[in-house]
């Protein structure tokens, strides 16, 4: 039995990280999974005086290290990636904490975990918020109307021009993946797979330009390499209303489930799930 938690999006409210951290400690799952968007809007623009709140160090860093003090050997492993809010300049200090021994960050990479493969991977398609720093073309440099594409808007940290015009969602999994046999992998990624019941947002009836916005926000890459490569489980986040438009924070492509813990209400969501059995996976607000 390997029992596990799944949460995302939670966008820096100490509150719930202070719920997380205490069902951690009651509860002493073997992993805790943190989808991305996890810290304050704007963190990776605001000025960083002596002054501010470091949340990265005194909320994040000092939580899950306090939690492996005080539990040891029966700390759970925490796996962790960054989504399109958290902005890229914080990711030096994640990858510092990774170094502590606070989690292991997997963006862009593949972990073992018992039997499991972990793969991470950050980035959604273009959306129409201004900071670009994890946003990537999806299958082609189509943008959606209404949407900002890569080469514009602010990023918080340099990137190779070529890379932003040419790179793609659908590129990146294939080389993340290469040719592994994923029949037992874990997918952590931030972006949903596209028109399931994970990628569903509030825009029914709204146009630019008499064009309807599609109401599916989800990367068609992702849905592509799911129904074709069939992982064991994937794990989403990024639209926030899905599960209350839908009805449901689970959905199934082939053979492979796949969970969000996107929430767009004040709780806590949190996944509990048995990664030998995924099927009996509950959802608690907290």
């Amino acid at each position: 039995m390997a029992r596990c938690f799944f949460v995302a999006d939670l966008h820096g409210h100490t509150d719930r990280y202070r719920k997380l951290f205490m069902r951690i400690l009651e509860d002493r799952p073997d992993a805790v999974f943190l989808g991305g968007d996890l810290l304050p809007h704007g963190i990776a623009f605001a000025p960083h005086g002596p002054d501010d709140d470091d949340f990265v160090a005194d909320i994040l860093v000092s939580g899950f290290l306090r939690i492996r003090e005080q539990l040891g050997d029966g700390a759970p492993k925490v796996f962790l990636i960054l989504g399109n809010d958290d902005g890229r300049s914080p990711e030096a200090k994640i990858i510092d904490a990774a170094a502590q021994g606070a989690w292991q960050y997997i963006h862009n990479r593949k972990v073992n975990f018992g039997e499991y493969t972990i793969y991470g991977y950050n980035y959604v398609p273009p959306t129409p918020f201004m900071i670009k720093d994890w946003e990537r073309y999806d299958v082609s440099r189509y943008v959606d109307p209404g949407c900002i594409p890569p080469t514009e808007g602010r990023r918080s940290f340099p990137v190779d021009p070529h890379e932003i015009e040419y790179a793609t969602i659908a590129k990146d999994l294939q080389a993340l993946t290469d040719d592994d046999d994923i029949t037992r992998a874990v997918c952590l990624f931030h972006s949903p797979p596209y028109k399931t019941n994970l990628d569903r947002v509030a825009l029914d009836g709204k146009m630019i330009d008499h064009v309807p916005l599609d109401v599916h926000i989800g990367s068609i890459a992702m849905e592509r390499f799911i129904k074709s490569r069939q992982p064991y489980l994937t794990l989403h986040g990024h639209a926030h209303e899905s599960a209350h438009l839908t009805g449901s924070w689970q959905d199934k492509i082939g053979r492979t489930l796949c969970f969000s813990a996107a929430h767009h209400g004040p709780e806590l969501a949190l996944i509990r799930f048995d990664l030998e059995n995924p099927e009996t996976a509950v959802r608690e607000l907290l």
